[in-house]
């Protein structure tokens, strides 16, 4: 006789169950195992029904993908690229950033996809990483933000064959396809509405005057200050510093026409500007023409003070603050959406502006905190 071979119970007493491949799931349904395989990959040769069929079928017999074996015969990593190139510092006080990412990640791994998250300190830094991860087959694809003036890496990941989608622009050679958001309807809200609470002298504070959607709300601020005939109008660079937003506010604060009304590019910074200008408001006797807006509405009669980002830090402070609010968890589901669409095969292109923001008026400008414009 042969030697045989015994089968012991695991360690939970149970005996191993073999694991259910595809050949089972075309057994059970009576077709071919390359046709479960183009249903459970949803390549195109076989009718949405028998998709149906296949995935209801493999779910029942509890089948899984083994990704390892997926990806020798499919060429596919199942991981996508995000490298933003700024600190890791920075990134832990971008709210706006991390729900991003959140968002990002709940659409990937809905269709089992994971992200390769790597932080990159300069423009340069990211390039060698997506030359890299070209060489070594790293991602299937990768989510570009900070569209720049003549960025190099819409055309960069052409070149390596590198599908990519871009959150912002859009891009101009149309290289990637792009979800924006509206930043010039945006500014305008923000305008009109301390126009209504006669706010007419404005500056803006900028983050990085060679980021795209820095530069888009830059111009929008001005072609707005002259249509609206502000008293006065300024546009100052930050590079996205707090302390730098908060010196400069009280800088500007000191000056015989000092102004009334600032809007910061993040929260972070109007929230360090909020703060400095309190201990200015304590030092000394703020100039002339700062009344309240609405009697004792406002401490120490401080300007008026809007964010374009919205977060747990504008509902913090004292004041809170006015401030733009959009769904970045949302955003970054639909760009993950269109990056999913893309490494389908589906013909992608162009730019979608979607999610228009909406302005909550809280107590920096003289709200109640609870008020917010049509739409919200």
């Amino acid at each position: 006789m042969g030697d045989t071979k015994t089968i012991l119970p695991n360690k939970s007493g149970r005996m191993p169950s073999k694991r259910v491949g595809l050949k089972d799931v075309a057994d059970e349904l009576g077709i071919s195992q390359t046709a479960v395989s183009f249903a459970v990959n949803d390549k195109p040769g076989v009718s949405d029904e028998t998709k149906r069929k296949v995935k209801e079928t493999a779910a029942r017999m509890g089948w899984s993908p083994v990704y390892a074996a997926q990806a020798l015969s499919s060429s596919r990593t199942m991981t996508v690229g995000f490298v933003p190139s700024r600190s890791g510092g920075n990134l832990q006080t971008e709210t706006f950033m991390l729900h991003f990412m959140a968002g990002l990640h709940d659409s990937l791994s809905r269709k089992g996809y994971g992200i390769l998250y790597r932080p990159a300190k300069s423009l340069q830094e990211e390039l060698s990483i997506y030359r890299d991860w070209s060489k070594r087959k790293r991602v299937d694809g990768v989510v570009l933000v900070d569209l720049r003036s003549e960025d190099p890496r819409p055309k960069l990941l052409n070149e390596l064959n590198i599908p990519a989608v871009l959150a912002g622009g859009p891009d101009p050679e149309d290289l990637v396809p792009s979800l924006s958001i509206d930043d010039s309807g945006t500014m305008e809200k923000i305008l009109k509405h301390l126009l209504a609470v006669k706010r007419t002298r404005i500056t803006y504070f900028s983050g990085n005057r060679d980021l795209d959607y820095s530069k888009m709300r830059v111009a929008a601020f001005n072609e707005l200050s002259t249509k609206y005939a502000l008293e006065f109008s300024a546009v100052s660079y930050t590079n996205f510093d707090a302390e730098t937003a908060a010196a400069q506010t009280c800088s500007m604060m000191n000056g015989s026409f000092a102004p009334n009304a600032f809007i910061y590019e993040n929260e972070t910074m109007a929230a360090a500007s909020l703060r400095a200008l309190e201990q200015l408001a304590f030092s000394k006797t703020v100039p002339a023409g700062l009344q309240s807006l609405d009697g004792d509405q406002f401490p120490h009669n401080l300007p008026a003070i809007v964010s374009f980002e919205d977060s747990f830090i504008c509902t913090a402070t004292y004041p809170s603050i006015t401030a733009v609010h959009r769904d970045p968890g949302e955003y970054g589901k639909r760009v993950a959406n269109l990056l999913i669409k893309c490494l389908s095969g589906e013909p992608v292109s162009g730019n979608r502006r979607i999610l228009q923001p909406t302005l909550v008026v809280r107590e920096s400008t003289g709200g109640s905190g609870l008020e917010a414009d049509e739409g919200r």
